[in-house]
């Protein structure tokens, strides 16, 4: 991994509440994965089941290809504080809870390192995954209630494909206020 320099001392100084997960607030980072009345559905495997389609623009970049993987992650306490963030400039990263617990979503858009005014926070449902489009700013997994399961579909190939950036400040987040 390729960080950015390291603060020596990062103080808290801005709070921001959870919201809510929906594809059109997540749309400038990537794609909501959900099961969804909105999304394009139709019966396959002779009626026994419903397939929900094309939910997520997977992109493993120029050289690479997709890989599946299963990260666990352990529960974070709230509220918990932001002092970093990752990127993939090379292809996108999906996480989709296997879990059914919910979890939280730190975005901030693609480009220049992120500040605190520049991030974004949701409350994703148990049943409802992300792609983090290439490039797009996020923290990497927060599980809450308890150790969770993801599966993970993102990039393997040549080439340096995580950015990790200290922020200047550290950012509280929690669920309500």
């Amino acid at each position: 991994m390729n960080a950015l320099p390291l603060r020596a001392e990062v103080p808290a100084s801005r709070h921001i509440v959870a919201e809510p997960l929906t594809p059109e607030a997540f749309a400038p980072f990537g794609d909501v994965i959900e099961a969804g009345d909105a999304v394009r559905q139709f019966p396959i495997n002779g009626g026994n089941t419903m397939r929900y389609h094309d939910l997520a623009k997977i992109d493993p970049g120029p050289d690479g290809h997709a890989i599946v993987s299963i990260f666990r992650g352990e529960p974070r306490a709230l509220p918990f504080p932001v002092e970093m963030m990752e990127r993939h400039p090379l292809g996108s990263q999906a996480f989709v809870p296997m879990s059914g617990r919910p979890y939280l979503v730190v975005v901030a858009p693609a480009g220049a390192p992120p500040t605190a005014l520049d991030l974004r926070v949701f409350l994703a449902r148990g049943d409802q995954g992300v792609n983090y489009a290439r490039g797009v700013w996020h923290h990497p997994l927060l599980a809450l209630d308890g150790v969770s399961d993801f599966v993970v579909i993102d990039r393997a190939g040549n080439g340096h494909n995580c950015d990790e950036v200290t922020l200047a400040e550290t950012v509280l987040i929690d669920l309500d206020r």
